[in-house]
């Protein structure tokens, strides 16, 4: 197995250390890497990649989008996930946008290699602590919001407090503690950060 890979990753240790320990065998060749997804469209036009890693976190674009974009701009490449994000809802987005695999960042050199011959192969792989023999996960459909709910949703987004979106909204601060637990609670995440990056990958914000 030969594989060329590209890197997508905005932390320089991450990136250094990925590289080095790829770069350790043989079979696999590191032609780039690059800390953003604009990076990574221009990097793909311009040079043979068989493998492109994603970090979810990205500065501009985040990885469940620019794997979509990869997907569709580029079918011949694969592409892994690289993720401190363990929730299923990140793992389900990322297939269902067309990746071949989802990988922990704290994965040892023997996964990350094993990972990139079974995607070499046409094969997918996962090492979240699901059951490694279970199917892949379907894909998640974006919840139901209701009118108030995407209102909330935004003003959460843009980094508002709960009394500064009830005065905005004309509502009580307990009804928008409300609304954002629901959300919360739709979007199967704990955090409000969570929340914003998930619905950021539906496209909602």
């Amino acid at each position: 197995m030969s594989a060329k890979i590209l890197i997508v990753d905005d932390h320089p240790m991450v990136l250094e250390g990925l590289k080095s320990l790829l770069s350790d065998s043989g079979e696999i060749a590191v032609v780039g890497t690059v800390s953003n997804a604009i990076d990574a469209i221009a990097f793909l036009k311009n040079n043979e990649v068989d493998i492109a890693f994603l970090d979810i976190n990205l500065p501009d674009i985040n990885g469940i989008e620019l794997c979509k974009k990869i997907k569709e701009q580029f079918p011949d490449v694969k592409t892994l996930a690289l993720s401190t994000f363990s929730e299923r809802a990140y793992v389900s987005r990322m297939i269902q946008n067309g990746a071949s695999g989802y990988l922990i960042k704290s994965s040892g050199k023997e996964e990350i290699l094993e990972a990139i011959r079974q995607v070499q192969a046409g094969g997918y792989f996962i090492n979240v602590n699901f059951d490694q023999n279970a199917s892949v996960p379907a894909p998640k459909t974006i919840p139901f919001l209701t009118r108030r709910e995407k209102e909330v949703l935004l003003l959460i987004a843009e980094g508002m407090t709960n009394p500064q979106i009830a005065e905005q909204l004309f509502i009580s601060v307990t009804t928008v503690n409300s609304h954002r637990q629901n959300l919360l609670m739709k979007f199967e995440v704990s955090n409000t950060a969570s929340l914003i990056k998930l619905a950021a990958g539906h496209g909602l914000i």
